[in-house]
């Protein structure tokens, strides 16, 4: 009976810890202060979400760069390889809608916190073993962890940054998928080749429980909850009245229900099969099909997230300031250029290491452009502000839905494709490749469908 009691107390105090707080009377201060609070506050969420969010990709992607040392130690093959990478996207699919709905009623410091130290904790405990339902049972639960990182970084970013802003910070916010991607790409695959598989994701869970700390102190709870205004009346930039008398689960029925919702999540599911692609078997096709050392196949493959952080920062800013906060013109012309950046990288022959990177790089600074629009941009202008968490875990939903069959389909096709070649491996990527560019080319092709799609007034 004590033990149960003492369990009902920590639920108790968990949903406490995790929700919300609820609204403060205004602080009684000059406007001069209050705006010095205001500002101090959320360049700390700003700072603590971007920062936050690119290190949730490091504890993502250590098992890319670790690839081929695991199957040249005959510890996995490639089509368990895609089968692990599946059952991360999978839980990180259903996970990042849970978790949207979830953060629009929660203390996004510490839900993300949580996240991300947990995330963390899975790198370490797959470096210490090597077994492959292991394996799986692990990057299932770090796919769940992941999935409280955008989401709540949206939804904080909401809460703090109004609607002339928010292209803008949601643009610069999306270089920080880039810096994780680029340091794991770099760093991470520069400690396994000197150190072995294991220490990327040894060294890859320490980075991520210190940054875990970083969010907790940094990522502020909603301005109400301080006292201080709602960001709207804070930058006289005000939402519309019908949405303040609305429930926030009527405001999240509302999302699910829009028709132009659905479009952008199937469209950003194709976007999600090229990107992950890239992501998740890049190295390994350097390494294998163009005959790369590992430290040369990251080197490569860097480009494609850090000059997709120019892209990412810098698609917000256009369609904010060039085309009048209307993201379609913007999303055709990123994703012509995706598509071409792609499609050049994939028929570059082996042995031209500069123009491997120069397409990759124009896919990256394409790509990542596109994933601020169809990625969730787009669905949360056109969402209730208080619903943003919940478009955004439905898009979040449908695109890594997309990245899981497209690892599994890529690790099964790659494996299938397969043969002995003397005493080493040789892989025929023609099939594997051909689906990657195709889900490119329909992504945009889909996206045109909502072309005059509003803007939420």
């Amino acid at each position: 009976m004590l033990a149960l009691v003492t369990l009902r107390r920590v639920g108790r105090w968990s949903r406490d810890w995790y929700r919300t707080r609820p609204d403060r009377p205004p602080v009684d201060a000059p406007a001069d202060e209050v705006r010095r609070r205001y500002e101090r506050l959320r360049w700390g969420v700003f700072a603590g979400t971007t920062f936050g969010y690119g290190v949730f990709y490091v504890c993502r992607l250590a098992l890319s760069v670790a690839k081929k040392p695991l199957i040249d130690a005959g510890i996995l093959d490639a089509e368990e390889l895609g089968l692990i990478g599946s059952a991360l996207l999978f839980t990180y699919a259903i996970g990042k809608f849970a978790n949207g709905l979830i953060a629009d009623r929660s203390h996004i410091g510490r839900l993300m916190a949580t996240g991300l130290a947990v995330s963390a904790l899975t790198n370490l405990a797959a470096g210490l073993q090597a077994s492959f339902l292991v394996f799986v049972v692990l990057w299932a639960a770090n796919g769940w962890a992941q999935s409280t990182g955008a989401a709540p970084s949206v939804v904080a970013l909401s809460h703090w940054f109004s609607n002339r802003e928010r292209g803008t910070r949601y643009g610069i916010w999306s270089v920080a998928h880039g810096l994780g991607e680029g340091f794991t790409f770099v760093a991470t695959a520069a400690v396994v080749a000197a150190f072995g598989w294991r220490w990327g994701f040894f060294c890859s869970g320490a980075l991520g429980l210190l940054a875990a700390v970083a969010i907790l102190r940094l990522v502020a709870d909603r301005p109400q909850s301080y006292g201080l205004p709602a960001v709207a009346e804070f930058k006289n930039d005000h939402a519309p009245l019908p949405e303040a008398h609305s429930s926030v689960g009527a405001l999240q029925l509302e999302v699910l229900q829009n028709p132009a919702i659905w479009v952008l999540g199937v469209s950003a599911a194709l976007m999600s099969v090229a990107r992950y692609a890239i992501n998740n078997w890049g190295i390994f096709y350097l390494q294998v099909f163009k005959g790369y050392e590992l430290v040369d196949a990251g080197t490569v493959l860097a480009s494609f997230p850090i000059i997709g952080m120019v892209g990412a920062a810098s698609a917000g800013l256009v369609s904010d300031r060039v085309f009048g906060s209307r993201r379609n013109v913007p999303t055709l012309l990123f994703g012509l250029l995706q598509i071409a950046g792609l499609a050049a990288f994939l028929r570059i022959p082996a042995g031209h290491m500069l123009w491997d990177a120069v397409a990759l790089a124009v896919f990256g600074f394409a790509l990542n452009g596109l994933l601020v629009f169809l990625g969730g941009l787009t669905a949360v202008d056109i969402a209730p502000k208080r619903a943003a968490g919940a478009a955004m875990g439905f898009i979040g939903l449908w695109s890594y839905v997309g990245a899981a069959i497209q690892d599994w389909l890529s690790g099964a096709l790659i494996e299938h494709g397969h043969r002995h070649a003397g005493a080493a491996l040789a892989y025929d990527f023609s099939t594997v490749t051909n689906v990657w560019l195709g889900a490119a080319i329909a992504a945009v092709v889909l996206s045109l469908t909502i072309w005059n799609v509003k803007a939420r007034d």
